[in-house]
């Protein structure tokens, strides 16, 4: 499975952002799609995910009620639109993959910068 995440960029607090992520590859019959995120010195955090046979999303706290976690299965991609950003949301975020059944995530995609300036 490759994953390929893109969209990231530089946006003023309070803006939007819709981060990508395609996935190619041989996937899992059943899998979630989970997005996370990495600030300088801090460790990696869950952001948020999605089940890709019902369309089930679940979020981090600091993500209910802006992010939002989508799905297009023609395009075999997840989105991830951030809104209402803050400058504390400024991190490398990663989408990955698991099987549905497994709390590990087994693939990885390479990340993508979002910087929310002040």
């Amino acid at each position: 499975v490759q994953l390929q995440a893109s969209g990231g960029g530089l946006v003023q607090a309070g803006g939007s952002l819709r981060l990508s992520c395609a996935a190619s590859g041989r996937t899992f019959s059943t899998y979630a799609m989970g997005w996370f995120r990495q600030a300088p010195g801090k460790e990696r955090e869950f952001v948020g995910a999605i089940y890709w046979s019902s369309g089930i999303t679940w979020y981090a706290d600091f993500g209910e009620g802006r992010f939002i976690i989508s799905r297009d299965a023609a395009k075999n991609t997840v989105y991830l639109q951030m809104n209402s950003l803050k400058p504390e949301d400024t991190a490398v975020y990663y989408c990955a993959v698991r099987r549905e059944l497994s709390s590990k995530y087994d693939y990885w995609g390479q990340g993508t910068q979002v910087t929310v300036s002040s």
